[in-house]
């Protein structure tokens, strides 16, 4: 779909930011917003001095106000699993505009050797994120899958999209990854969070870097769902 000018976009559930600034590039105006205090913090200081049409907001899914206005696009991450996603669209609905859609973007490490150290990453974080109540249900095999609901809702027209490519993050940046996950925050592991912190800095900082960079190559898909 094409973005002008005169579109706007939301970003629900934003977390630090990167999609609400990625469609500012391509729209007029973008809100983002999330439950997150510390999020929002995040992604307003990643947002300062590049992009001006970017606003960040306190809330939800739960709490989605149509005052808002209506939107070209509505962009969501990694939080679409949390909410209640059957009637999130049926309200999402009312304000996507005509010719609109909802975007689910997701990334995931491809399986090639650059990529071992991931597997380890994934051994430590889900070490703390087990015993999430949360995460036991989205993994149980009785869990619609998104395509699911999405072709049961108004949004039932899906296109999937697919890139592969090497990315370079700083190690503070996948440990902060780690704690932007909801399995993995603060709030939820208390002072396991520091020991979290520890384990992953310890094993970043045994993989061989470029400058300090740690090498990923991913898949990022985005999962287009319009109207039926």
């Amino acid at each position: 779909m094409q973005l002008q000018e005169q579109h706007r976009v939301l970003d629900l559930g934003c977390g630090p930011g990167q999609l609400a600034i990625g469609f500012a590039y391509f729209s007029g105006e973008v809100i983002g917003i999330d439950p997150e205090p510390r999020m929002l913090a995040i992604a307003a200081s990643a947002a300062e001095g590049l992009t001006p049409n970017v606003t960040f907001r306190l809330g939800s899914s739960f709490e989605l106000d149509r005052a808002l206005g209506n939107f070209r696009l509505v962009t969501m991450g990694r939080s679409f699993h949390w909410m209640d996603r059957s009637e999130t669209l049926r309200t999402l609905d009312g304000m996507i505009e005509h010719g609109g859609a909802v975007a689910l973007f997701r990334e995931s490490h491809v399986d090639v050797q650059e990529n071992q150290w991931y597997k380890e990453w994934r051994t430590v974080t889900e070490r703390y994120a087990k015993d999430d109540p949360a995460r036991a249900r989205r993994h149980d095999s009785r869990w619609p899958s998104h395509e699911q609901v999405l072709l049961s809702s108004p949004f039932s027209q899906l296109e999937l999209v697919s890139v592969v490519g090497r990315r370079q993050s700083t190690i503070d940046g996948l440990i902060e990854r780690a704690r932007s996950m909801s399995s993995l925050a603060r709030e939820r592991i208390g002072d396991r969070a520091a020991e979290l912190e520890r384990d992953l800095s310890t094993l970043l900082t045994s993989v061989p870097s470029m400058g300090g960079l740690v090498t990923e190559v991913l898949e990022w898909t985005a999962l287009i769902a319009r109207r039926g």
